[in-house]
């Protein structure tokens, strides 16, 4: 039999209870000071929630309660005000019904934001930029074409965007970086489009982001064909200045004036694509990505004849990339009235073909081209190679340019008619 103790009047004394806390009001809290030592005040308006408050004045929040039969702690992070200290307990208290240790649960939450967030430095622009040009550019386009794509990043895309993660990248920034770089170069701007929207599909294609913020982002710019072509006084003019500046620069435009190639498919010529009186150029090297035979002239082989063996490139240990300053040199000499690019010079020898009689389906041929009279049912059918043809049209072409530059080009035109 168990005794109780009792009191005066013998009733048997109930045990003692500890005081229910008063529920905690922002006056209260107001009210509270910092003592000697750190104090977990109870907040009867919510099982479980304590202010900590810290003998340096600084307050916190906590959840005290058992799960599995030990105590555990939940600190409440980044919850200042009673009402938000209030919610946040509720809700770890409901996962507690659910069989869920909250303290558990935020260790976790934690860990999967700090690898989404370590996940988010590591898909900076810079970072993604570098893989972009690594992985895609050099090895799906040209040379001139990644180079250019790498140019875009380094002088204008990351100037603009360095530190920022692809995630963060907005249709509206795009917008504004393209409207910054059309101000002054609205060609530039163009293709800085295309290349940003090349750089966001590829990041789509590899699940790094779920959507393109160039989709619906118009050019920034409206392009005009180009229709300049050099005149019979401005090809005499660029011989000569080809011969003052010498090789190899000099025997590269050169032989862009006999041949009509692009000037990454001259510039970047090794011997091993020349085959006696034959360029031999591989799919990875043409704009269309096919391989290209193109017959030389006599005087294209007598150029190339003339140039010294160094290295794998017919003109020089490397590939020609400084035309900028080519073309200033060119100028200088040439003092032409009217401006004109070195891509002029691919269109001057269509034109100039065409005026002395070369059948256009030959001259298209000869550039490597595979639009206008090669699509559709012609282009999928049409097998001939037309070695024969572009090779008699390469030497009434060359045997043109070397009359004109000899002055004679009046005659040879008054002959054509």
């Amino acid at each position: 039999m168990t005794n109780h103790p009792t009191d005066r009047a013998g009733v048997p004394a109930q045990p003692a209870q500890r005081p229910r806390a008063k529920a905690l009001t922002a006056k209260s809290i107001e009210n509270i000071k910092p003592g000697a030592a750190r104090r977990e005040i109870p907040d009867g308006g919510c099982r479980g929630l304590y202010l900590i408050q810290q003998p340096s004045g600084r307050r916190a929040w906590a959840v005290r309660y058992r799960f599995e039969g030990k105590t555990r702690k939940l600190t409440l992070d980044d919850v200042v005000s009673l009402a938000e200290a209030r919610k946040a307990a509720t809700t770890a208290l409901r996962e507690l019904e659910r069989g869920t240790d909250p303290a558990a649960l935020k260790l976790n939450t934690e860990a999967q934001a700090e690898k989404a967030a370590a996940e988010r430095a590591r898909d900076t622009v810079d970072h993604l930029a570098t893989q972009f040009i690594e992985r895609h550019a050099k090895k799906n386009t040209r040379l001139n074409s990644w180079r250019q794509t790498s140019y875009i990043f380094k002088n204008d895309v990351l100037p603009a965007w360095t530190g920022r993660t692809v995630h963060d990248i907005t249709r509206r920034d795009v917008i504004e970086l393209l409207d910054s770089i059309a101000s002054d170069r609205p060609v530039m701007a163009n293709r800085a489009k295309a290349v940003l929207s090349r750089f966001f599909n590829w990041l789509c294609e590899r699940d790094i982001i779920a959507a393109s913020p160039c989709a619906g982002v118009k050019l920034p710019a409206k392009e005009k064909a180009r229709e300049r072509v050099l005149s019979d006084d401005e090809i005499r003019a660029l011989w000569t200045a080809c011969d003052a500046i010498g090789s190899p620069a000099g025997a590269c435009i050169k032989l862009l004036l006999l041949t009509g190639l692009r000037r990454s498919e001259i510039a970047n010529l090794k011997w091993s694509e020349i085959d006696g009186n034959l360029l031999v150029l591989p799919a990875e090297r043409m704009k269309g990505h096919q391989a290209h035979i193109v017959p030389l002239s006599t005087q294209a082989v007598s150029i190339i004849a003339s140039l010294p063996r160094i290295g794998d490139y017919a003109f020089g240990a490397s590939p020609i990339n400084h035309f900028d300053r080519i073309k200033r040199n060119l100028d200088a000499r040439m003092k032409s009235s009217v401006p004109w690019v070195v891509h002029d010079i691919r269109r001057t020898v269509a034109s100039g073909m065409a005026k002395i009689g070369v059948l256009v389906p030959v001259i298209e041929k000869i550039l490597g081209h595979r639009s206008g009279t090669f699509r559709g049912i012609i282009g999928t059918y049409q097998r001939h190679s037309f070695l024969p043809e572009m090779t008699v049209a390469m030497e009434k072409w060359s045997d043109h340019v070397e009359r004109v530059v000899s002055e004679k080009s009046a005659d040879v035109l008054q002959m054509a008619r």
